[in-house]
């Protein structure tokens, strides 16, 4: 199989993510921070470490205990969203979003809790920070957008957006899905108050795991409640982090993988690995736009880019591409609306069902990007 899906998930990961979940899980898995035996206390050390390692990754600024694991981006994205508004509140977003934001959002609005604005991006795909500005109202409790767009891999402005919600005194929550581990994170330069991740994308982790880095100063409500392993007989759920966000036992294993993820792309080089990937992205991106009845879709250049690239071909249904790339050639990728229907109403691919969306990772090679051209270039053939 050649692999052009990692914006769904990276695969394969490092072997040091399989052997380090492996022997970790083997000698530690017990239930840490509940008892103090020495592979619990052990236990414990490995996930401070972790939350150490990602809060330097992100530059969050401060406590490690203020990240906080969940099960994945979309739990976190809930858990924030939820706990920040409260009627009466709006809230502006773009329409880059995946519908981990966009769904919850509109949950909200349809209970009559907040209002939200839907800001437009441009034809290259990028967000303009002055409409975000003109889009705050005297009622805005926080701006929510994404780092790097999963349908066409634009990767936002979020330093000009940050200082902006700081100067209007608004909360910005970021979606680093696409972005954790792909390409650089500042929080502190780029204001970023709330950064959301996932732990199974470019941090090289497995599926299960994401979570969220909170700033001082941020007040998320409680949403959840139940036990933290300490304190217990303390009626209320703790307001202190981790356990503000944290409830019941946690992922280990994903938390060892995210571990070994997090270190292996460090030791490799964040900059390196997008450099890398960029470099295929272009070659794909320059050979799929010189062929006969194909579109691409705010693919512009490699500047402010992640590695994904979403194309039609005319006379073609984007599902029905998808197959043949499976059945016929062996490649792996994605089609249709990719959990982000704004996106698609702005390209206009939202009445065609959406695109054929080709990610690069870390393990893909020149090889696997050839494949992928002379496979678009045959089936374009059939009909253009």
């Amino acid at each position: 199989m050649i692999y052009l899906d990692n914006s769904a998930t990276t695969f394969p990961k490092p072997d040091a993510v399989y052997d380090f979940m492996t022997n970790f899980y083997r000698k530690h898995g017990v239930n840490p921070g509940r008892s103090g035996f020495d592979a619990a206390i052990e236990t414990e050390e490995v996930i401070f470490n972790t939350r150490k390692l990602l809060t330097d990754l992100f530059n969050g600024g401060g406590d490690p205990n203020r990240l906080t694991f969940s099960h994945n981006a979309t739990d976190s994205l809930n858990l924030i969203l939820q706990g920040l508004s409260e009627k009466g509140d709006h809230v502006v977003t773009t329409m880059l979003e995946h519908n981990s934001v966009l769904r919850p959002l509109y949950c909200m609005q349809q209970q009559g809790i907040i209002d939200v604005t839907y800001v437009p991006f441009d034809n290259a795909g990028y967000v303009d920070p002055d409409d975000i500005k003109k889009a705050i109202r005297p009622n805005t409790k926080f701006v929510v957008c994404t780092h790097s767009s999963n349908v066409i891999g634009t990767i936002q402005p979020l330093s000009e957006i940050g200082k902006i919600c700081k100067g209007a005194g608004v909360i910005f929550v970021v979606d680093g899905s696409q972005g954790a581990g792909a390409v650089n994170v500042d929080m502190v330069a780029s204001n970023i108050d709330v950064y959301i991740f996932t732990g199974h994308k470019c941090l090289m982790g497995p599926t299960g795991i994401g979570g969220s880095y909170v700033r001082e100063g941020i007040n998320i409500r409680h949403t959840r409640y139940g036990g933290t392993g300490v304190r217990s007989a303390y009626p209320a759920h703790l307001d202190e982090y981790p356990y503000r966000l944290e409830t019941g036992t946690l992922n280990l294993l994903g938390i060892a993988g995210l571990n070994a993820g997090v270190k292996w792309i460090t030791e490799k080089g964040i900059e390196n690995l997008h450099k890398q990937e960029l470099i295929l992205w272009d070659k794909l991106r320059l050979a799929l736009q010189n062929i006969e009845g194909i579109t691409t879709y705010c693919a512009v250049d490699a500047n402010n880019q992640n590695p994904v690239l979403s194309f039609n071909i005319k006379g073609f249904e984007a599902g029905d591409v998808g197959m043949m790339l499976d059945v016929d050639y062996d490649i792996a990728c994605r089609t249709g609306l990719q959990c982000a229907p704004k996106v698609h109403e702005k390209i206009g691919t939202i009445d065609m069902h959406g695109t054929v969306r080709l990610s690069l990772g870390p393990f893909s090679t020149e090889s696997d990007v050839n494949a992928a051209i002379e496979a678009v270039k045959e089936i374009s053939a059939i009909k253009n």
